[in-house]
């Protein structure tokens, strides 16, 4: 299973949006709060060269938004 992590907010919808379908395939992931975080959000920033929230990693390829195509091209979710 490829490593996941979502950098998001709490007050985020997209980001509640993300975990819920990440969870409705049983996806494993580390919920990173960048707005306690700031290490994180430097990551986050420096690696997705944006501050919008969620930005999801998998496996070392960042993802801006919810955009549930490339999501599910990266890790082989067939709805």
């Amino acid at each position: 299973m490829p490593k996941v992590r979502i950098f998001s907010t709490p007050s985020c919808v997209y980001c509640v949006t993300l975990r819920e379908y990440l969870k409705k395939y049983d996806v494993g992931f580390e919920d990173i709060d960048v707005s306690k975080d700031e290490e994180a959000l430097n990551e986050m920033v420096e690696k997705s060269n944006q501050m919008a929230v969620p930005v999801v990693d998998i496996d070392g390829k960042f993802i801006v938004g919810f955009d549930k195509k490339k999501i599910n091209q990266l890790l082989k979710i067939k709805e």
